[in-house]
């Protein structure tokens, strides 16, 4: 099973991306879907899940800005992000719940958001 985000890149603040997670192999099902971010110098920080229901929950201050979605049936997971801020600069990654032959979390390799002028 591999998760791969994409999307990432340099955008001004006030700009917007969307970012990507694929999953693929040998996938059964995906249960709950997560973003986290590392910002440069700090730890890991969740920024959103998503259950397969849609149940969504992000973290404080970033609702409103930031929407998580999924489409089941293609595996994927999205973060539109908007209104950048500089604050928002990290390494964003994916995980997944998924069905294998028993339920593990899997992650992505990450992909770099840089917020400046």
């Amino acid at each position: 099973v591999q998760l791969v985000e994409s999307g990432g890149g340099s955008v001004q603040p006030g700009g917007s991306l969307t970012l990507s997670c694929v999953a693929s192999g040998s996938v059964g099902a995906i249960s709950t879907m997560t973003w986290y971010r590392q910002c440069p110098g700090k730890g890991l920080e969740l920024v959103a899940e998503i259950g397969r229901d849609g149940s969504v929950f992000y973290a404080d201050g970033l609702e409103g800005r930031f929407t998580i979605s999924r489409v089941n049936d293609k595996k994927t997971l999205y973060l539109q992000m908007d209104d950048l801020k500089p604050e928002d600069t990290a390494v964003y990654t994916c995980s997944a719940y998924i069905l294998v032959q028993g339920w593990l979390t899997y992650w992505g390799q990450g992909t770099q958001v840089t917020v400046s002028t």
